[in-house]
């Protein structure tokens, strides 16, 4: 599977796969139709891309304008990849990239407020729900205008399944992936 960007400043681009099979880039025609529902509001917006892998969704918000783009990810071979693919982009400027673990981040203080939160993580592990709990249960994450996205595959999304926090908005299936996007509700 070739990884490229898309859109924007960077259109075009190849990007290097994370080696192996720990990763599941999104496919182009999904990310092109997430980026056509965050449409302009990409624009100078700081993004969290959680489970990165290979960078490919926090690039394509660089590359689409946002500000500023954290990656987090605990695989040692995919934060190499995503500051590869950075520098194949001339984006890294704009760019943290942590090896980290994603829970545990959530567990603190966000280091500043994201107008997004990308959650991709490997499947059937339940750590797209695990992703959500952590921030519903941070009031410090629940910023106003704070969307979060979530990527999995359709057979592990539970309708009746409640957060107090988060308030899923929309989702949209496009084959075996399943986007889900949530904001906060306040009191």
């Amino acid at each position: 599977m070739s990884l490229r960007v898309i859109g924007g400043s960077a259109r075009g681009a190849k990007l290097k796969a994370v080696p192996g099979d720990s990763t599941r880039p999104i496919m182009d025609r999904v990310k092109e139709a997430l980026f056509n529902i965050i449409g302009q509001d990409i624009y100078q917006a700081c993004f969290l891309d959680l489970y990165a892998g290979t960078g490919s969704v926090g690039i394509e918000a660089l590359s689409r304008g946002a500000e500023h783009v954290w990656f987090v990810d605990t695989s040692r071979a995919a934060i190499k990849t995503v500051r590869d693919n950075l520098g194949r982009t001339n984006l890294d400027e704009s760019a943290t990239v942590l090896q980290r673990n994603a829970l545990e981040i959530l567990r603190r203080p966000p280091q500043q407020a994201f107008r997004f939160i990308f959650v991709a993580p490997p499947q059937y592990q339940e750590l797209w729900w695990e992703t959500l709990r952590a921030l519903d249960n941070n009031a410090d994450w629940h910023a106003t205008g704070c969307e979060v996205i979530v990527q999995v595959d359709p057979r592990e999304y539970d309708s009746e399944r409640q957060l107090r926090h988060l308030t899923l908005t929309d989702q949209r299936r496009y084959g075996n992936t399943l986007l889900l996007f949530y904001a906060f509700e306040h009191q």
